[in-house]
């Protein structure tokens, strides 16, 4: 039989057969229909973990050798590769530059829709050009759809200059830009509730993702002390309050002690430890630090149990 020209071969375009009545459903039963495609995400985040590992050996990879990390997409996708950027530095304390999210149509596209920006396939090749993307990067296209003409190109020029590529996706990508890229990860969320609207559960995939790339790379960096984020800086109310607790939890002290500790440190909370736990000075327990290749647990041992 064949098929109408108006059906797209891409799964996030596909008509979703559970939410055909969407229209006439009550509040209630919209919340729940769409709850209960929601509850697909985690499943297709699972079924593409492998390649979601390889993702990350490649990002830490590209961070030991003093490359960086960089996202390329276009609308939903282009916004959540720069929020998941912008939360690096705060996170784990890591230089701005050492995660970048580069999205169609530039900082305006942020806050505003530039959909037109997706098909400038000239200023995606530009823009890998001007961040002077190196065979130590690794550059993460994110394209839900699969065939974002801004992601292809950047990813092509990339791959071009030297840099690992990586392919998010929600749909069956172009075979050419499959065997282009290092990793493919496809996220099987299927059909959205509403035809095309891929910041629902497709972004929602793609969100766990990148949290997950970057989560895990910088664990493996050595970031963090088990599960304590203690490679930050103190360096607003909330986060001075959550580093002495950490010190004060780590090295059993007082609020006191652990305020001048990470005072003393420059507000690395991370340094802190190390000069509470081993009684040295800052510049020492930097030198522990860096022989252990940052990682924590070899320069003091296992961290505390957890007090409930």
């Amino acid at each position: 039989m064949h098929k109408p020209d108006f059906l797209d071969s891409r799964l996030t375009e596909r008509r979703n057969a559970r939410s055909i009545d969407i229209d006439v459903a009550s509040s209630l039963e919209i919340v729940d229909l769409m709850n209960e495609q929601d509850r697909r995400v985690p499943l297709a985040v699972h079924g593409a973990r492998v390649e979601i590992a390889v993702a990350v050996d490649l990002t830490v990879r590209a961070f030991r050798s003093g490359g960086r990390l960089i996202y390329v997409g276009a609308g939903t996708s282009g916004r959540l590769g720069v929020l998941d950027a912008a939360e690096c530095p705060p996170t784990f304390g890591t230089p701005p530059e050492m995660v970048i999210g580069v999205i169609a149509g530039g900082p305006q596209a942020l806050v505003a829709s530039r959909e037109g920006a997706e098909d400038d396939t000239v200023a995606a090749r530009s823009a890998m050009d001007e961040r002077a993307v190196g065979s130590e990067d690794v550059v993460i296209g994110i394209a839900a759809s699969g065939s974002t003409p801004y992601v292809q190109a950047a990813l092509e020029r990339a791959r071009t200059l030297g840099a690992a590529t990586v392919l998010i996706t929600c749909a069956d990508p172009p075979p050419d830009l499959a065997d282009s890229c290092d990793v493919v990860i496809v996220l099987d969320v299927g059909p959205e509730v509403l035809t095309g609207s891929t910041r629902l559960k497709a972004g929602t995939a793609t969100k766990l993702v990148l949290n997950t790339i970057t989560t895990a790379a910088m664990i493996r960096l050595g970031k963090t002390y088990g599960n304590l984020m203690v490679d930050l800086r103190a360096l607003s109310a909330k986060l001075h309050d959550r580093g002495e607790r950490i010190v004060m939890e780590v090295c059993g002290v007082d609020r006191a002690t652990a305020r001048d500790a990470i005072d003393r440190a420059d507000a690395s909370v991370k340094l802190a430890i190390v000069m509470v736990r081993r009684n040295v000075q800052a510049d020492e327990a930097a030198a522990l630090l860096d022989g252990a290749g940052g990682i924590i647990r070899r320069v003091i041992g296992d961290p505390p149990p957890i007090v409930s």
